[in-house]
């Protein structure tokens, strides 16, 4: 057997007017690690997609090589008969099969069309006591967590008995719980001589699981290193293509008098749990100019709270909101942007752009009653308008023409906030605002989040990030059983108090 059980060698994919990869060359040994680092937009997500076979060898230049054997034809299908398979960011499930469906899909026991349903459900039932979800394994999918989902594409893949194992941005939907299992699998799996590649934004995990790294910048590899042999400065100092200082900016907000927003008496139905609420009447208060985090668990309702406050939540919510003094009602999105209040969602695939439109059409979605044109869209005042954002915010992209999911996660998120700020909101909620994200793009983010406050917007942000919590909150509220456990100001916000009253 080689040396290498995978090597890429000079690969180069291009798109119209993009080069996505250029020259790539890397080699994966059995039983290791390769962590692969960089910005979004650098290149690592389109590799691995050459790699599983999901851009054939006809739409590539260069050579992949496994067990010292040159592949033709790259496929799909040619990837799994190699032993290749690939776990993506986005979940990728049949929310209305069964749990062992959604396991074994293509892989049932049995013989011939016979399906041998007596082993499906003991091995189902292994793997959920394995990874804790008390449901059973004929129980569908649909309602569990996204943890729990990512989690079960993560055990489809695993037995498969993989040779090479993809793992792209494995950990955004799952709890620290959820990750120290995936990472006791993943070493499981390296002692069997399972080879892994790991791609994350996540410095910390990166440093815990890996045992070398690749940095890539704008399609170009810039460096391979032993894990021992570098630090999260140099990485990052490689991943952006420049030093920095600080990721966040300096200094907290000491809190006007003057109120903008008070919400009291909210109660939030849970979700998927009957006769149960996930917030219990809970009030707080927003003052100009500064950021409100929201800390908790994942499921302590942070999201929820935002939802039903804005109206995009409704069924069995009760709530009173006065904003600026005044009582409001709101009873749907469209109120909440009508009293100068903007959302940037958790999910920007599911709630935050759609996908089948220009970064254009994209940034003005929100603001398009105030664009002249008696009855149709003044175009040039459209392109006008969506140009300052566009400008402001350095999207990467070719035009303003560019369809939204030709761009990186992190260039869709600066458009899902273009199009907020675009409305000129008094008051922006922000779910979790750099999640799947990378570290050059989150500087800038906290950088916008930072200048806007200055300006008097006011921010509520709920993050299970816990470093942005503590650094970029004026002050935070901890969300635990449906209550706020507490509120954290000045030198009390550190990542032991939150943990503190999270548990409660």
């Amino acid at each position: 057997m080689a040396e290498h059980i995978l090597e890429m060698r000079h690969v180069t994919k291009r798109f119209p007017g993009v080069l996505a990869l250029s020259d790539v060359s890397i080699e994966l040994n059995a039983g290791e690690v390769l962590a692969i680092c960089g910005e979004n937009g650098a290149g690592k997500s389109t590799l691995m997609k050459v790699l599983s076979g999901s851009y054939t060898s006809k739409e590539y230049e260069g050579e992949i090589w496994f067990d010292g054997e040159k592949v033709h034809n790259m496929s799909v299908h040619t990837a799994r008969s190699l032993g290749i398979e690939m776990i993506y960011q986005e979940i990728n499930a049949m929310l209305d099969g069964t749990i062992e469906e959604n396991l074994f899909v293509g892989n049932l026991p049995g013989k011939g069309v016979m399906v041998d349903y007596k082993t499906l459900d003991e091995k189902t039932q292994q793997i959920l006591d394995e990874l804790e979800i008390n449901v059973g394994p004929r129980s569908l999918a649909r309602p569990l967590n996204s943890g729990q989902l990512q989690m079960l594409a993560i055990m489809r893949a695993v037995i498969r008995n993989p040779r090479v194992l993809v793992l792209d941005e494995p950990t955004s939907a799952l709890t620290d719980k959820e990750v120290d299992k995936l990472f006791s699998i993943i070493r499981r799996l390296r002692e069997q001589g399972v080879a892994c590649v790991y791609i994350s934004h996540k410095l910390d995990e990166v440093f815990e699981i890996a045992d070398r790294v690749t940095v890539m910048r704008d399609g170009h590899v810039i460096s391979t290193r032993k894990i021992s042999e570098t630090n999260n400065d140099r990485l990052v100092e490689e991943m952006v293509g420049r030093k920095m200082d600080s990721m966040y900016p300096g200094g907290r907000f000491h809190a006007s008098d003057e109120v903008v927003m008070k919400v009291t008496d909210l109660t939030v139905p849970h979700p998927s749990i009957v006769d149960k609420n996930i917030v219990e009447n809970i009030s707080f208060e927003l003052h100009k100019g500064e950021i409100l985090g929201l800390g908790g668990l994942v499921g302590a309702g942070r999201s929820e709270c935002l939802g039903a406050i804005f109206g995009q939540i409704t069924t069995g919510v009760t709530k009173n909101v006065e904003l600026f003094g005044k009582s409001v009602k709101i009873r749907s999105p469209k109120d909440a942007i009508d009293h100068g209040i903007g959302f940037v969602t958790e999910e920007r695939k599911k709630s935050g752009f759609v996908w089948i439109l220009s970064i254009l059409k994209n940034l003005t979605l929100a603001c398009l009653k105030d664009i002249p044109g008696k009855f149709l869209i003044d175009k040039k005042a459209e392109e006008k308008t969506a140009k300052v954002i566009f400008d402001r915010l350095r999207v990467k992209a070719p035009s303003m023409d560019t369809l939204i999911v030709a761009l990186s996660g992190g260039n869709q998120q600066k458009v899902v906030l273009g199009k907020w700020l675009l409305t000129n909101p008094k008051i922006l909620f922000m779910d979790e605002p750099t999640k799947g994200i990378d570290v050059g793009a989150k500087a800038e983010f906290y950088t916008i989040m930072r200048e806007l406050t200055e300006q008097g917007v006011s921010i509520v942000m709920a993050s299970s990030d816990m470093p942005e919590l503590v650094n970029m909150s004026d002050r935070v509220l901890v969300l635990s059983s449906g209550k706020i456990q507490g509120e954290l100001t000045g030198d009390e916000i550190t990542q032991e108090n939150v943990m503190k009253l999270a548990i409660k």
